[in-house]
């Protein structure tokens, strides 16, 4: 007799379960501890769904077992069924379903402005499990297994949905003290100038200010956080997206020299049009454009007075 000849409700289910220990351990008696039953119980439950089957699963050895080609044909499905199974069950807790979202963000977005509203989401969404990895804008969503990346950027990536989060303006940040030397822009010529992997960006703000741009020798950096830590350790001058930087010009451990500044992109919440939406997605989704939209409308109030 084959599986499928089995109606639903008489799916051999500890004998399953047998077999799947049996085989990552390739040890009944292994099996058996982890099942909480004796190793004969085991044995006995595996040679019951072998007769059900009508093959040898397991060739015996004097020192354990070997799968046979049929065992070997079954063990994959059985393990990712279980881990499914397993994965699911996690997500009850205290008589609620938790359900996950994974977010992969840009380094800068995550840490300075998602990462310190992570409790605020919580409370909000409490049934939500949230899970969040940070990358340098560079990111594989289907390979990663996340539902969402927030990227910088012109919302442009090809097989993905994008919602435009924010804008994210550009313009020198550096330490008080490189600050007081920096009268007009062409004294930048003179200063360290901090890079990305983004080469275009210094020569982009030069010409906004219709300054001739040097040679930027400055060291690269992967990421604007290390830029800005450079920066405020007087290493030079930083190109840097203003607003994620509010906490250092405020506690003046950058100074915003120029007004000048430049726009090279925006942070989007991007997400691959074949994803099929879960219902923890749309909660994410809707308290992320709810927040900005909340600081859009303080921005455009400070600037009414």
């Amino acid at each position: 007799m084959g599986l499928g000849n089995m109606s639903g409700s008489h799916l051999p289910f500890n004998a399953l379960c047998a077999f799947e220990a049996s085989a990552r351990h390739l040890s009944f008696t292994r099996a058996g501890l982890e099942l909480c039953v004796t190793q004969s119980a085991v044995s006995h439950q595996v040679k019951t769904l072998e007769e059900m089957l009508n093959v040898k699963l397991f060739r015996r050895l004097p020192r354990g077992l070997a799968l046979t080609d049929e065992g070997l044909a079954l063990m994959p499905v059985l393990t990712e069924t279980f881990g499914r199974i397993r994965a699911t069950l996690d997500q009850f807790a205290d008589g609620h379903f938790q359900e996950a979202v994974t977010v992969g963000a840009v380094g800068t977005f995550a840490t300075r402005w998602l990462l310190p509203r992570v409790q605020a989401f919580r409370k909000a969404n409490p049934n939500v499990d949230l899970r969040i990895y940070t990358n340098n804008n560079r990111v594989d969503i289907a390979g990663e297994g996340l539902d969402f990346a927030i990227r910088f950027g012109d919302g442009s990536w090809h097989g993905t949905r994008a919602v435009e989060l924010m804008s994210a303006p550009q313009s020198p940040l550096c330490a008080p003290d490189i600050a007081s030397r920096l009268k007009r822009p062409e004294n930048l010529r003179n200063e360290i100038l901090l890079r990305s992997y983004r080469t275009e960006e210094w020569e982009r703000w030069f010409a906004e200010v219709g300054v001739a741009c040097p040679k930027v020798r400055g060291p690269v950096f992967d990421s604007s956080i290390g830029i800005a830590e450079a920066a405020v350790q007087g290493a030079g001058v930083a190109l840097l997206p203003v607003a994620m930087f509010a906490a250092e010009l405020k506690k003046r451990r950058l100074v915003r020299p120029f007004r000048n500044e430049i726009t090279l992109g925006s942070y989007w919440l991007t997400s691959l049009h074949s994803k099929r939406e879960t219902s923890a997605m749309k909660m994410f989704q809707g308290w992320l454009l709810a927040q900005l939209s909340g600081r859009q409308l303080k921005l455009k109030q400070g600037r009414n007075q």
